[in-house]
């Protein structure tokens, strides 16, 4: 079921959606050579309790996943695409690393994502990062009143293909308000002019996922959680908590930051 929201409830979903902005920022400007994915898990983790917000990543434990998902961030890196768990694993020079966050906050819930390069980028990845962000803001500038859910899948779809990125399929994004996952589904790739139709209320997560070989195929690790690139190559998400409206898409999670592709 596809629940619109009011001006209000959109406006308390932006309280929860800065809370993910100042977490992601924060563990941006924390992630450096030598430093866990277990330690930049805990930075998110403050601003959440200094929000008073919670996490509804933290427990949470979909139909595929074998164990509830026991962390506050994901944190994927290099070839593992989304849904990475964080452990001991301590960033190297060059790693691209993606950090994907919620926060729960009043009853709302926010969602967005971001890829970074830890020290000296390589200028393949570079490239990777800034298409994951064109695409994103394509399927940011399609969600507008009148067009349809395929005109993001569309426009997003586009954007990747056209630089030659791998879409893993079966994942996207999805709707979002109280709880973090709801109807509808937001592919990555779709035609134009079908699916339903966007109104003025409904709030979406849009996540453009790319795999830099080109290829789309991808495998579950044994975590039961991270989803790796079958080819070994290295991939880059983005994602931003929006709603529609009347006088345009109004982005929930946008961070108080200048866009960098390095950490």
């Amino acid at each position: 079921m596809v629940e619109l929201k009011t001006d209000a409830e959109i406006d308390a979903m932006y309280e929860a959606g800065q809370v993910v902005g100042r977490a992601l920022t924060a563990v941006r400007e924390a992630a450096d050579v030598g430093v866990s994915l277990l330690e930049l898990d805990e930075v998110a983790h403050e601003v959440l309790r200094a929000a008073g917000a919670t996490s509804p990543f933290l427990g949470y434990r979909p139909s595929f996943a074998p164990t509830p998902f026991p962390a506050v961030i994901c944190a994927s890196v290099n070839d593992a695409i989304v849904h990475g768990i964080p452990d001991g694993y301590r960033l190297r020079d060059g790693d691209l690393v993606s950090i994907d966050f919620g926060a729960q906050l009043g009853g709302w819930a926010g969602d967005s994502a971001i890829s970074f390069i830890v020290g000296e980028p390589r200028p393949a990845d570079i490239r990777l990062i800034e298409t994951a962000e064109l695409a994103l803001a394509a399927g940011i500038a399609a969600a507008v009143v009148g067009n349809r859910i395929g005109d993001i899948a569309h426009a997003i779809g586009k954007v990747c293909r056209t630089a030659g990125y791998g879409i893993p399929e079966g994942f996207g994004g999805h709707g979002i308000g109280r709880r973090m996952h709801e109807d509808p589904p937001v592919p990555n790739e779709g035609r134009p002019g079908r699916g339903m139709p966007l109104r003025h209320g409904l709030v979406l997560a849009i996540e453009p996922m790319l795999i830099g070989g080109g290829k789309d195929g991808y495998h579950e690790a044994p975590d039961g959680w991270t989803l790796r690139t079958n080819d070994g190559s290295r991939a880059a998400h983005a994602e931003h908590t929006v709603a529609i409206t009347e006088s345009g898409p109004r982005v929930l999670t946008a961070r108080q930051e200048a866009h960098t592709s390095r950490a």
